[in-house]
Parts: structure tokens; C-alpha cells; sequence
């Protein structure tokens, strides 16, 4: 459904407002070796490394637990079981720090595009560490896939430390046209101050819990695959560790590709179409989370045939790549100066799929078994489209006005 008059001066500052004062189109600064650009660019890696730093160890495992097998004793396993453990705690607070910086950094128009190039280097990461930790722990050793990514990692930190500012204001290189345009574009949106956080109305409000159930949703499926799609692809496909890391990688790369495209299309669509933003975040949301359960449902009934079983699987994936210009995003749409805040809470509803997920995965494929992987895809397809549905019901695209700045919430 397309804008009507009215909205149109909260998302693209080029059409009137409630009270029909012409609001004049921000003049944009260019995109090319522009500092948000370059924001995007090194949060593209930082999140290529969050999730490199992840995914490594779902293929060092399998030669762990080999190591551990083969080894009259197991010393030489237990001293490194923990570090996995405390590395995801840490990286966990990544993604609510990265949106309250954007929520500084990303003018409106521009959200979707930014923010699905910063986080698609989560996908890469995840193409990249599958295949290289496979061949990692083929020629050299599983512990040298812990040492060659945390090096890396150590690399990238030393470039975000000196050339990333919290603000435009702060930046030492941002040109002067472009830091007026950020500052323009989000002036009515941004509390200067955050010290009354409106806890009451927030957690009361039911677009925040739309986002929160589609991520949940969302979240069960992706935490399924990433830590046992290389089981099934060697104990169900019959792949070996170097395959396995190739094949297993494929998937992310098409939701790689997918959620770079997706941002341009999202914001093609609000700025160039005119649709609303709150149309866009649904349509997105429906098309990463109902296009990959259908996939995934289907990728369970391939027989033995393992190149369309891999298909479905990568189609299933790729299209959830959609799902970033949709409920991903929207915590800057209905609340950006709470947007970091907002992630937190949903992130960490998130991350119960994360440990729920998997080991109900596991309890149901105790024989690795088709039939097993396919009731395991139906409960996450089921979940997907329960996650829609709530967000299509409830989501919504403006600022919510407990977010407002001047907004005061009594006895929150």
C-alpha cells in the first residue's frame, strides 16, 4: 500500500506534512568515499569477522572430536573446550552497539542500504570461515583455525579504533555538505538525551513486540542451520569435511548476495515508488521468513537427490538475506534514539533459539535420518511463518511517540 500525504514527510522529507507545510528534499551528499559509506564498509568486516569467529567452530569440531577419539587422553581437547563459549558472549553485544551507531550515522532514505551492507558481512564471514576452517584443519591443524582468525580479527580493530567516530559531529575527515545532510535528516528523530529511557512504554508497546517474535522466529531457523547443516551435510548428504565446508557455505553466500540487494530495492521502493516504510518492512519480513520455511520444507523431500537438496537449501537462505530490510531494521524506524537499546532486548530473545534450537535439533536426528531432518525443517518452517504473521500484524514504520524526542513517560 502506497503513502498517503501526510506520511510521506516522516520517511523522505519531500511532500507535506499533518499541518501542510512544505518540508524541502534534503540535498544528499554523495555516496562515493562518503564517511557513512566508509562506516558501512568497516562495520561490513567487523561483522565479517564476528561471525567468522563463530561459524570456524562448527567445522573445527567434527576434527576435535576426532582428536579426542583418536588420543588415549583427552589434554590435549579440554584446555581450548571453553574459549568458544566466552568468544560468543563477548560478540554478542556487537549488533545493539552497531544500531545505536547508526541510529547517528544513517539518514532515513538511506537505512536500508546501509545497514544490509553493514551486516551482510556476517553472511560473508560465514561463506568465507566454513570453507577456509575446512581446509584449515585438513592441511595444518584444528587449533591454527582459532589463531589465523583471531589474528584477523586483531587486524580489523587497530583500523576501527582510528578512523570510526560514535557521530558525524566527531569525525576528523567528513566533509562538511555530508555531515549537514546526516544532522538534517535525522533532527526531529534523535533525543539529545537518553538519561529518561521510557522502559514502561517500550516494553508495552506491540510494534516492539512484533520485532522481537519475528527475530525469535527468524533466528531458530538460522541458529539450526548454522550449527548443524555441516552434520547433515556429512552424516545425511555423505560429504567429507572439505566438501562439506565448501557445500555447507553455499547458502549464506545467496543470502550474502540477497541482502545487498534487498537494502537497494527496500529503499527504492519508499523513496523512488513511494511505498510506505511500514509496507516495505512487511513485505520483506514476509519474503525472508515465509520464502526460506517453504524451501526449507521442500529440501526435505529431495530423496537422494543431493544437488537439489543443496539448492533448496541455498534458495531457503538466500531469501532470508530479505528479512535485514525488513524486522531487522524497523528498530530504527519506530524508535531510533532507543534503537540500540530496542536491538538488546530483541537480540537476546534471539539468541534462545541459539541454544534451544539446536539441541531440540539434535534430540529429534538421533539416527540421522531423513525422515528426522524433516521434522526438524517443519518445526523451523512453522516457526518462520508464526514470526511473520505477529510482525505483519503488528509492525509498524514511523517513530512510535514514546520515542519522540521531549517524550516523557510518567512513572516509567
Amino acid at each position: 500500500m502506497k503513502k498517503n500525504m501526510t506520511e510521506l514527510c516522516e520517511d523522505c522529507y519531500s511532500s507535506v506534512c499533518e499541518k501542510h507545510f512544505i518540508i524541502p528534499k534534503l540535498k544528499e551528499a554523495p555516496a562515493c568515499c562518503s564517511a557513512r559509506y566508509g562506516l558501512a564498509t568497516l562495520s561490513f568486516f567487523g561483522f565479517f569477522m564476528v561471525y567468522a569467529l563463530r561459524v570456524n567452530l562448527s567445522v573445527a569440531l567434527v576434527e576435535m572430536v576426532k582428536t579426542k577419539v583418536s588420543s588415549n587422553s583427552s589434554s590435549s581437547v579440554c584446555p581450548h573446550s571453553d574459549s568458544p563459549g566466552v568468544q560468543h558472549n563477548t560478540t554478542g553485544v556487537t549488533f545493539p552497539a552497531m544500531h545505536t551507531m547508526w541510529s547517528a550515522w544513517a539518514p532515513p532514505m538511506e537505512r536500508s542500504k546501509l545497514l544490509s551492507i553493514s551486516y551482510a558481512g556476517a553472511q560473508l564471514g560465514t561463506v568465507v570461515a566454513l570453507p577456509a576452517s575446512g581446509l584449515i584443519c585438513f592441511y595444518m591443524d584444528w587449533t591454527y583455525v582459532f589463531y589465523i582468525f583471531g589474528a584477523v580479527g586483531v587486524g580489523w580493530f587497530i583500523l576501527w579504533a582510528f578512523l570510526v567516530s560514535d557521530t558525524p559531529e566527531t569525525h576528523r575527515n567528513i566533509s562538511i555538505q555530508e555531515k549537514e545532510y546526516i544532522v538534517s535528516s535525522l533532527k526531529d528523530q534523535l533525543n539529545s538525551s537518553n538519561k529518561n529511557i521510557p522502559w514502561g512504554s517500550m516494553l508495552k508497546s506491540f510494534p516492539v513486540w512484533a520485532i522481537v517474535v519475528a527475530h525469535f522466529s527468524y533466528n531458530w531457523t538460522f541458529y539450526t542451520l548454522l550449527t548443524l547443516l555441516p552434520t547433515f551435510m556429512d552424516t545425511v548428504l555423505g560429504f567429507n569435511i572439505q566438501q562439506n565446508g565448501f557445500l555447507s557455505a553455499l547458502p549464506y553466500l545467496g543470502c550474502w548476495m540477497v541482502m545487498l540487494l534487498g537494502g537497494q530495492i527496500a529503499d527504492y521502493m519508499r523513496e523512488t515508488w513511494l511505498y510506505s516504510t511500514v509496507a516495505v518492512r512487511k513485505l520483506c519480513t514476509a519474503i525472508g521468513m515465509v520464502g526460506p520455511a517453504v524451501f526449507l520444507v521442500a529440501a526435505g523431500y529431495t530423496g537422494c537427490n543431493y544437488s537439489l537438496a543443496i539448492a533448496f537449501l541455498t534458495i531457503s537462505s538466500a531469501l532470508g538475506g530479505f528479512s535485514m530490510s525488513g524486522f531487522n531494521i524497523n528498530h530504527l524506524d519506530i524508535a531510533p534514539s532507543y534503537a540500540g537499546i530496542l536491538l538488546g532486548i530483541t537480540n537476546s530473545a534471539a539468541t534462545i533459539p541459539g541454544m534451544v534450537g539446536p539441541v531440540i535439533a539434535k534430540t529429534l536426528t538421533r539416527s540421522n535420518t531423513i525422515e528426522e531432518w524433516q521434522t526438524v525443517f517443519y518445526i523451523s518452517a512453522a516457526i518462520d511463518v508464526f514470526g511473520t504473521v505477529i510482525f505483519t500484524i503488528f509492525g509498524k514504520g514511523v517513530v512510535q511517540d514514546w520515542a519522540v524526542p521531549g517524550f516523557h513517560s510518567h512513572g516509567n
